[in-house]
Formats: structure tokens, sequence, C-alpha cells
């Protein structure tokens, strides 16, 4: 899903806002998660996930093109890590294929 489409399917949902009503309240939403995350705090969204920064350590890397090696800077990098209700969704389908694939097939 693109931010666009989070956009049309909010404004679909939500006919008593107009298109750019959604369009500031996402953006509003992205800019605060970016500032929390640029200063070192977590976004949690129960039921879906947190967002937390991970720091990495400077360290020799290897140019592919030339083999030679390079200094690779220390950086901090945004993670993910799903929550349980949103990784229960995403499993129930595979689950319950599983189930019909083993009791003989789907029914039509």
């Amino acid at each position: 899903m693109t931010r666009s489409e989070l956009i049309a399917g909010l404004a679909e949902d939500n006919p008593h806002l107009t298109m750019t009503d959604v369009e500031k309240i996402v953006s509003t939403l992205f800019n605060e998660m970016t500032a929390a995350l640029a200063r070192g705090e977590r976004v949690e969204l129960r039921g879906f996930g947190a967002f937390t920064v991970k720091h990495r350590q400077a360290r020799s890397g290897r140019n592919p093109r030339t083999g030679e090696t390079v200094e690779v800077a220390q950086k901090s990098v945004p993670f993910f890590k799903a929550g349980k209700e949103l990784r229960e969704r995403i499993n129930k389908p595979a689950a319950s294929s599983q189930a019909a694939k083993k009791s003989g097939g789907e029914k039509s």
C-alpha cells in the first residue's frame, strides 16, 4: 500500500472528511512518528507494532566492485517489530489454508 492509497482509503471510509483533511492527518501522523524516531524515542501502535531506532557501530566493509576495504561510519537505522495481533492476523489465512490441504482440499 502506498501513501496515496492509504489517503484514498481513509477518505473513502470517512466521507465527512475532505481529501485535504485526510492528507493533513496522514502527513501529521508520519511527521510526528519521524520526529519521535529522530529523537531516539520508541513509537508503538497497539495491535500493529513498534518502531525503534537501532544504532550500528562503525565497521570495515568491502567495495563489491573493486574488493577494496572501506570504512563504514556508525549510523542509526529505523527498525520495526510487528505486534502480536498483526502477526496473528497475517498468519491466520495461512493456518486455515494448511488445515484445508490436510483435510482433502478446499471447498468450492
